[in-house]
Formats: structure tokens, sequence, C-alpha cells
């Protein structure tokens, strides 16, 4: 199985440096990105998070503390690891990674095995870190890809795909405190489906944050399908503010769900990455 690549981003003025940190991590199998302002490196993580960012201190507009401040006290990029770059390693500049959470500090000039090994070891960290949603507890990542793995193995196994049309819309509208209370309470929907009319075996989680999974014998995705849809359906009305039921403001863009299923023995090449894939496509 081909696994996805990790994504480096590097912050770093220096030409000579990025240019060669970029071949670098190139050849060792991630995928690289790389500005040379502070500001430039918010708005890429915030475009598109990266697993690391390999972040100089010095900076010719802001500095790299001001950098990592700005993505820790964002939601969407807070968790992302951190490994500075610094002329010296000077204890003020320790201090101030440490209340940053920096991940790690390499020292100019840099052995750039080391950096490698370190660079490994804080992925790795993070997504260990990361196996199930902050918001709703149910599991994600690895653990997602572990139950995939076993359901390819049952022989009467399906996955359910539940995707929430026009959650952006609703994010966009209401921002992430509201966005955050739909998604718990999809999330106890799906649960209390699942134990009232799936089996003790059944797994649920996560395959984006709007996406939900459920493995489950193929008998029990029609009543699962159909309690699933209804509960939902039934509440998605409660979400919105007085004025905006009123105004309309959803009217052509409002809550829905999409499900979709995979009765996995028909899957071919029966193997993660294909049903991973397949998976994805139903993703709304």
């Amino acid at each position: 199985m081909n696994e996805a690549k990790s994504t480096v981003l590097i912050v770093e003025d220096d030409l000579d440096i990025a240019d060669m940190l970029n071949a670098y991590f190139r050849v060792q199998g991630y995928e690289v990105l790389t500005v040379n302002w502070g500001e430039d490196g918010i708005r890429s993580c915030l475009t598109h998070a990266p697993d690391l960012v390999i972040l100089d201190i010095r900076l010719p507009d802001i500095d790299g503390f001001e950098v990592a401040k700005r993505l820790r006290s964002n939601r969407k990029t807070k968790d992302i690891p951190i490994i500075f770059l610094t002329e010296k390693r000077e204890r003020s500049d320790r201090l101030k990674g440490l209340e940053l959470r920096a991940d790690d500090y390499i020292t100019k000039p840099f052995d750039i095995q080391e950096l490698r090994l370190r660079v490994r070891n804080a992925i790795q960290r993070s997504r260990q870190g990361s196996l199930t949603n902050p918001v709703t507890g149910l599991p994600e990542g690895s653990l997602v890809d572990e139950a995939l793995d076993a359901g390819l193995e049952r022989p009467e196994a399906a996955a359910m795909v539940i995707s929430i049309q026009n959650f952006g819309r609703f994010h966009e509208i209401y921002g992430f405190v509201a966005s955050d209370d739909l998604l718990r309470a999809v999330s106890l929907m799906v649960r209390d489906a699942v134990r009232d009319i799936g089996t003790s075996d059944d797994f649920i989680g996560h395959l984006t944050a709007s996406d939900f999974l459920i493995i489950t014998p193929k008998s029990y995705v029609s009543p699962l399908r159909e309690r699933i849809r209804k509960r939902l359906e039934q509440s998605f009305d409660y979400f919105y503010s007085d004025q905006d039921r009123e105004l309309g403001t959803f009217r052509n863009r409002q809550l829905g769900v999409v499900i979709n299923d995979i009765y996995l023995p028909t899957l071919q090449p029966p193997d993660l990455s294909n049903l991973k894939t397949t998976l994805k496509q139903f993703c709304r």
C-alpha cells in the first residue's frame, strides 16, 4: 500500500538553506512547501495545513515566535508540530519556544541527518496523539484505517458513509462553536442508532470532520440508513437561528444528509488503499 506523503512547510528567508532543505526532504519522500516570509507561512498553513513546520526564528517581516503564536492561537493550525531553526541556542529563545509549545529546536549550522530524524519523530508523535476527533471523541486517522483493514476480513461487512451536506455553509455563517455543537449532536444520533439497531461489534468513526463512518454487517445497513436519515433530517432545523429560519437564509443550501454504502467483499482489489479511495469519493 502506498501511504500519502507527509507535507513539510519550510519558512526560511535564507534562500540557499531553503533550497537545500527543499531538495533534501523531497528526496526523503516528503511533499515540501517553501516560503520566505512569516506572513506567507501563516497563510500557507491556513490554506493547506502541513504535517510539520520547519520555522526560522529570524524572518524579514515577523519573527518565528510571532508566526508560532498565531498558528497556536488558530483552531485549524494549533496542533501542527513546529521545529524552530535558530542561529544560536540562547536560553531566552528556548523559553519563548517552550511557551509556544515548540516541538523541537535545531541550531544553525545543523546536521541534516539529525534534522531528518527530528522531523520524522515529531510527525510520528503528532499522529499517535491524534487518534480521536477532539469535538466528537470518535476515532479517526489510524484507528479508522485499522477498522477498515479489519472490515475487509469480515465476510459480511459493509461500510456506510454519512455525509453532512452544506456543512461548510453552516460553518461560514455560524462559526466554530455552533459547528462543533452540530457535529456533536450528529455523532450522538449516529451512536444512538447503532446502539439501538446495530451490533456490539459495529465501528463508528470519522473519515473527515463532517463525514462519519460505520462498519456493520450488510443486513443492518438499510435499517441504520433509515433511522439515521430520519433523525438527522428532523433535527437540522433546530440548529438555525429564528431569524435565519424566517428569512430563508439556507433555503437553497440547507443542511442535509447523504448516506452511501459499499459491501466490502465486492471491493476489487480488496485492499485498504483502494477502500479509502472509494470511501473518499462519497465524502462531501
